[in-house]
C-alpha cells in the first residue's frame, strides 16, 4: 500500500522530516529518519535525508509501514524533575525564540541510540505546552551551551534562513589535546562525509583564537564560519589536537568524561533588533580548567 501527497503552499520550504511530524501523526523522529534512509518515504520518487526541503506541489511518497511498538517504546514523558531542571536552564524567553544553557549529555531531538531529548522534554514545558518546539539548529549530544528554538512557524523560518546565509554568529570554547603553536588564525579543510553510500566532499572553514596553553592542552575560542556536522571536532582531529572527551574522533582521549566544547556565544540581528546570548562554561569544565592550571580569560569568568 502506497499513500501519496502533495505539498500545499503553508509547508513550501520546510524539511521532509518536518512535514511528515505535521502531516503523519504519532511518528517519533527517529522512525521518519530510518523510512527515509531505508527508502519508505521519498520526494518526487527519489530517496533523500531528513534535512531535504520539500516546495509546493512536490509529491511525497510513503510506503505502507508498522510503527506501532516503536511509537509506543520512544515517547517519553518528562517527569517534573527533569522539566524543572531544562526550564531553569533558560537564558532567554519571548513570543519568537527560547534560547537556553543546554546541559551536556542530553541530545536536541530523538534518535536511536536517544530517548530523552531537549523536543520531547520542552514540548510538555510551560512554555510550549504540548506544541513541539521548532528545532532551527543542533548542537551534539555532549556539547553544552547555547541553543534556541523557534516558537512558531515564522520565527523557525527565519532563524533557518540567518543559519543558512551565515548571518548567526556563534562562539564555542574548546579544551584540546596538545600546544597549538600560533596565537590566531583560519583553518580551512575539506571534509568527508558519505550520502547514499557516496563521498561528499565539504568544506569547513573556521578561526581560532589560543587562550591559554601549556605542554599538554590548549584553550581555544572557535568560530566556525561554515555548519559543517561535527565540523571543530573533525578539525581539531585533523590537526592533531583533538578534543578532550572526544571518543568519537580520538582513540586515546579518556582523561574527561565530557566533551571539552561549549557553545559560548550566539548572535543575530532580525528587524534591526540585535540578539545575543551567553551561556556560562558548565562546572565540569570550569573544574577542569581549575585542575589544569589554565588561567580563565575575564569574559569566561561569569
Amino acid at each position: 500500500m502506497i499513500k501519496l501527497y502533495r505539498v500545499n503552499k503553508d509547508y513550501d520550504s520546510m524539511r521532509i522530516d518536518r512535514w511528515v511530524k505535521k502531516n503523519i501523526n504519532n511518528l517519533p523522529q527517529s522512525l521518519i529518519e530510518k523510512l527515509l534512509r531505508i527508502g519508505k518515504i521519498k520526494l518526487n520518487g527519489k530517496k533523500i535525508k531528513s534535512s531535504q526541503k520539500v516546495f509546493t506541489n512536490d509529491l511525497i511518497k510513503i510506503y505502507k509501514f508498522e510503527f506501532k511498538n516503536v511509537i509506543e517504546k520512544k515517547i517519553l514523558i518528562p517527569n517534573k524533575k527533569i522539566l524543572k531542571k531544562n526550564e531553569s536552564s533558560i537564558i532567554f524567553n519571548n513570543e519568537d525564540i527560547i534560547a537556553i544553557n543546554k546541559h551536556a549529555g542530553i541530545a536536541v531531538q530523538g534518535g536511536t541510540k536517544s530517548r530523552l531529548n531537549l523536543t520531547d522534554i520542552f514540548t510538555k514545558s510551560k512554555y510550549f505546552d504540548d506544541i513541539k518546539p521548532f528545532t532551527v539548529h543542533r548542537l551534539d549530544k555532549d556539547t553544552s551551551g547555547v541553543l534556541i528554538f523557534g516558537k512558531n512557524r515564522k520565527a523557525a523560518q527565519t532563524l533557518t534562513s540567518l543559519f543558512r546565509l551565515r548571518k548567526i554568529y556563534k562562539t564555542y570554547i574548546c579544551v584540546c589535546s596538545g600546544e597549538i603553536n600560533s596565537n590566531k588564525g583560519e583553518w580551512i579543510h575539506n571534509l568527508e562525509k558519505f550520502e547514499n553510500n557516496k563521498k561528499v566532499i565539504e568544506k569547513a572553514i573556521t578561526y581560532y583564537r589560543v587562550l591559554d596553553r601549556n605542554q599538554n592542552y590548549s584553550l581555544v575560542e572557535l568560530k566556525p564560519i561554515t555548519g559543517r556536522k561535527h565540523q571543530l571536532r573533525k578539525q581539531l582531529s585533523f590537526l592533531g589536537h583533538p578534543i578532550i572527551g572526544d571518543n568519537k574522533y580520538s582513540t586515546s582521549n579518556n582523561i574527561s568524561k565530557y566533551l571539552m566544547l561549549h557553545s559560548h556565544t550566539l548572535k543575530f540581528k532580525i528587524n534591526n533588533n540585535k540578539f545575543s546570548f551567553k551561556a556560562p562554561l558548565p562546572k565540569h569544565f570550569l573544574k577542569f580548567l581549575v585542575k589544569k592550571k589554565f588561567i580563565l580569560p575575564n569574559f569566561l569568568k561569569n
